[in-house]
């Protein structure tokens, strides 16, 4: 009981501690004097409490003040249990309640705060502003928000220490709409031009991108001190705007207000935005000379921060071994500069190291870094591992991880897998829907991705730059052009169709939807190009078989000083093979080489056996495959098995197809090529056999298919479908439009059905082609009024023609999942006409790319 009794507290008003019972106060005044200057162990005078009873208001007071300014949580948790021991008229004393909810706020334990609080009838403003503010620097923010408002409901008048800590609550969580509520309350209370209070609303304007408004509260600010000039900078510096944050450090230094560490620290982040390592440099050595510690955890791990950004992960690593006490923040620090510098493998065994040497319990940001890490290396197994420890550490929920873990699953992952997490992700972003509709269209579900945007239309949540550079290819994939003049629109009406991403993207879907008109009308509105640019039209004339034009804008390129690259070529081959451009693509192909440096890889051997192949020369072809510097690999070998089917070489065919059966075909098509070879040739056993060896690997073919979108609805059909709902009337239509042209003196051309059938079976594979039934449907659902029918099909050429039967124009685009790298080199158009409804071969081609 003596040391409860005398416990005092160094730098504070000392006094006695008084029980109720014999012996239990202080004998008299000089005994209290005699103590004052005593230094009592309060951990002693705890644990001396569990035993005492019937102890007083005031020693409860005492001890739980003592507690609070020394942060011994674990003993103030000791009095509080002993306090609810006591009898009512203690454990419900609001005195000794606050005090308890303020060791409690001063520990770090916000929620049992709460839990104290809200058993006070009538808090003290100074501990609504506890409160407040242990909500403000420790989370969840929101609930310092929500605190304010339920303190004004119920009466309680905010005073000048409540508004900085409701404000940095709302700049957390960029809640402007509140801030700017709440500034009105400060501004009714004539507190808005407080220091405190000023600055606090400068930082929440400048976190909220409302840089104009920051600056028009700082210059209106009576007086300014270092943290005001830090809020603003630190603005600056969040935005991205390294220039603007260095001139305002320059001003602040002209004022006469001196940098301290939090400028440094503010300033930093854009200065590694920016890339200037030598500003970098130069601000480090600034610390060194005016005594700033680096070694300061914030200081040291902004430095390592910058240093890792700047592409000097050397200078990283000297900091981070600098650096005395990490903390996590500095730990996330050094495992994204590995990450950044693809240094995966050291960025896994530090973070292995920080969560088993270390027992740092790591971030969300940290965590999002290593996901990072293991999509970037393709290894699924640790990403998933990864997970599981995510979701055992409580932050499955944090959007940054699961943002990470959408986007490894998108890229490396099954796509289910990717799609169940997001339909179990309870908060998304903009970020969140990026991801899922890139994935998707990586992992060739263009429609899936369509859907999930049309379910963040429906949400509070818009569409940004990356999410409509995600969504414009999945438009250019479906061939859904509609859809993609609808995304077009978006970007115009939400201001990014100046970006330059955003242009790229529209003029490969216009390409790749048939319009090649608006592809360029969209080229020539750029204001600048870069070489994804120059690729992107490139490779659209090219589709199209544009040959000329696509070396004409080669020229063009060369001429505004851009240097092309490797893609660059591989559209120019394209280009010319498409054309018949036999001499400009050789030209292209040496000129690559000699002038420009650029060592051809695979897909340039690729397009140049290609080109020789389409033009008929196969024995120069399979000599340039012979003469390349590395082993061709199947993609060659069947480019030119395709131009042996076009130009039917057996001879050349049976020896490639042996090649490639050596090497271990990739996939259906050579199969399929080599059958319709010996087809072609009438030797329909030798087509038989391939057809079963390919049935006996395992190997299915996928039906050649065409789509066409009607109303924003993209509707698929293969040959002799009948699964479509207007099937019925669609064949009907077919049997309709076939009399038509045989009165018009149409006679199918059966050469091409490679099947040991009679000539009436042929023209009947003819009549129900995956493209006629696509034309059928369009005029069952539109009519046959004026109109332009676009089709498109997984085959390789495009076309256009004028009907006979009807006043419309029927545009075809044929595709194949490998682009240029095809497999049968053959033009199948249709063309509605009194002579040029020219038959197509029973479809050949490989995956199936619509969805009805």
């Amino acid at each position: 009981m003596v040391l409860l009794k005398h416990l005092v507290t160094r730098g504070s008003y000392r006094r006695g501690l008084h029980f109720h019972g014999k012996s239990s106060r202080l004998k008299n005044e000089a005994s209290v004097k005699s103590l004052m200057y005593e230094d009592i162990d309060v951990r002693d005078a705890v644990k001396e409490l569990e035993s005492a009873k019937n102890v007083d208001v005031d020693t409860y007071a005492r001890l739980l003040e003592t507690c609070t300014r020394s942060k011994l949580l674990e003993e103030g948790k000791i009095i509080h249990r002993h306090l609810l021991k006591n009898g009512p008229g203690i454990r419900e004393n609001s005195l000794l309640l606050e005090k308890v909810a303020c060791l409690y706020v001063s520990g770090g334990e916000i929620e049992l705060a709460r839990l104290v609080f809200d058993e006070i009838r009538e808090p003290s403003i100074f501990l609504w502003n506890s409160m407040i503010r242990g909500y403000a620097w420790n989370g969840p923010f929101e609930r310092a928000v929500d605190l304010y408002y339920r303190m004004v409901w119920l009466g309680v008048r905010p005073n000048k220490f409540t508004f900085p800590f409701v404000i940095k609550a709302c700049a957390a969580l960029l809640a402007l709409g509140d801030a700017k509520e709440i500034q009105g309350h400060a501004r009714n209370m004539g507190l808005d031009c407080d220091l405190f209070v000023s600055t606090a609303l400068v930082d929440v304007y400048a976190k909220c991108g409302c840089l104009e408004e920051a600056c028009d509260l700082f210059n209106r600010m009576p007086q300014k001190d270092v943290v005001a000039w830090n809020a603003l900078i630190a603005g600056f510096s969040l935005q991205g705007l390294y220039i603007d944050a260095i001139d305002l450090v320059f001003e602040m230094q002209r004022e006469g207000t001196s940098l301290n560490c939090s400028t440094v620290v503010a300033i930093l982040p854009a200065v590694g935005m920016a890339r200037n390592l030598l500003q970098g440099k130069s601000i480090h050595g600034f610390c060194i000379k005016r005594y700033i510690n680096i070694g300061d955890v914030v200081l040291g791990t902004a430095l390592l921060d910058m240093y890792g950004k700047c592409e000097c992960l050397y200078y990283s690593q000297k900091l981070f071994q600098f650096i005395s006490a990490k903390n996590e923040v500095t730990w996330s620090a050094m495992i994204g500069a590995y990450v950044l510098h693809d240094k995966m493998t050291d960025a896994l065994a530090l973070f292995g190291k920080m969560v088993n040497e270390e027992t740092l319990k790591p971030t969300s940001a940290t965590l999002s870094m290593i996901v990072k890490a293991c999509s970037k290396m393709t290894n699924l197994n640790m990403g998933t591992l990864i997970h599981a420890y995510t979701v055992k550490s409580g932050f499955a929920l944090a959007i940054t991880v699961g943002n990470s873990l959408l986007s490894m699953y998108s890229k490396s992952g099954p796509p289910n897998d990717a799609i169940s997490l997001f339909n179990e992700m309870e908060v998304k972003d903009t970020i969140t829907y990026g991801a899922i509709i890139s994935g998707c269209v990586q992992n060739g579900n263009a429609k899936e991705a369509l859907l999930i945007f049309q379910k963040m239309q429906l949400t509070s949540i818009v569409p940004d730059i990356a999410t409509m550079v995600a969504l414009i290819p999945a438009c250019a994939h479906l061939a859904a052009l509609e859809h993609g003049r609808a995304s077009h629109g978006f970007t115009v009406v939400s201001g990014f169709a100046f970006d330059i991403s955003i242009s790229n993207s529209l003029i490969d879907m216009y390409s790749k939807c048939g319009r090649m008109d608006l592809s360029r009308e969209v080229f020539n509105r750029m204001s600048k190009w870069d070489i994804v640019s120059w690729n992107a039209i490139i490779a659209g004339y090219g589709l199209h078989g544009l040959g000329s034009e696509a070396l004409s804008l080669f020229r063009d390129m060369q001429s505004n000083s851009l240097k092309p690259d490797d893609v660059t070529f591989i559209c120019l081959l394209y280009a010319c093979s498409h054309s018949g451009l036999v001499t400009e693509g050789k030209n292209c192909f040496s000129e690559m080489q000699k002038h420009f440096k650029i060592v051809p890889r695979m897909e340039h051997y690729i397009c140049m056996v290609d080109l020789l192949g389409r033009a008929g020369l196969l024995d120069e072809a399979y000599k340039f495959i012979r003469d390349m510097p590395f082993e061709p690999d199947i993609r060659v070998w069947g480019a030119l098995l395709g131009a042996c089917r076009v130009h039917k070489n057996i001879e050349l065919g049976e020896e490639v197809s042996k090649t490639i059966q050596s090497l271990g075909p990739e996939g259906t098509g050579n199969f399929v090529l080599m059958s319709n070879i010996y087809s072609a040739a009438g030797r329909w056993h030798d087509a038989a056999n391939v057809r079963i060896l390919q049935k006996n690997k395992g190997l299915k073919k996928s039906p050649g298919c065409s789509w066409i979108e009607i109303d924003r609805t993209v509707h698929a059909f293969v040959g002799g479908d009948r699964s479509h709902p207007l099937s019925l009337s669609i064949f009907a239509k077919l049997e309709e439009l076939l009399g038509e042209m045989k009165r018009l003196g149409y006679e199918a051309d059966t050469t091409f059905v490679l099947h040991d059938i009679e000539e009436e079976e042929k023209e009947h594979i003819l009549l129900y082609h995956s493209e006629k039934l696509a034309i059928a449907f369009d005029f069952i659902t539109s009519g046959m009024e004026a109109a332009t029918v676009e089709i498109f099909g997984n085959d390789s050429r495009d076309g256009m023609t004028k009907s006979r039967l009807s006043s419309r124009t029927c545009t075809i685009t044929r595709r194949s999942k490998e682009g240029c790298f095809l497999n049968n080199w053959q033009l199948w158009m249709l063309q509605i006409s009194h002579d040029l409804f020219f038959p197509t071969p029973s479809e050949t081609n490989t995956s199936i790319k619509g969805f009805r």
